[in-house]
């Protein structure tokens, strides 16, 4: 429901902005407000999401232009992905390798 309402709003928004009605920095500020929260990842989840695509290790390493270590360690629950790595993992689990490829 919440992806509803967030396009609702970014589809309102872009035909006020068409119209002149919102500015190009209030409907990009409305656009960033409704962006998916990028979720944590657990060991499982990520070790999960890389057998699903039936990716070794360091074939996802190398998607991610990381270590095969950082993945290995992420597996393991000794780290966990920050930044852009959690927010390509969302992408993959989301929408597939070919949103990346």
């Amino acid at each position: 429901m919440r992806k509803s309402i967030a396009e609702s709003i970014t589809n309102t928004i872009r035909d006020l902005n068409k119209s002149g009605l919102v500015d190009e920095i209030t409907m990009k500020n409305i656009e960033n407000l409704c962006i998916p929260e990028v979720k944590e990842y657990s060991p499982e989840k990520i070790a999960l999401i890389r057998k699903k695509f039936k990716l070794s290790q360091a074939a996802l390493a190398s998607i991610f232009n990381i270590s095969p270590s950082t993945v290995q360690k992420w597996e393991r629950g000794d780290k966990r992905p920050t930044g852009a790595s959690r927010k390509l993992l969302d992408i993959i689990e989301r929408k597939g390798l070919d949103a990346i490829i």
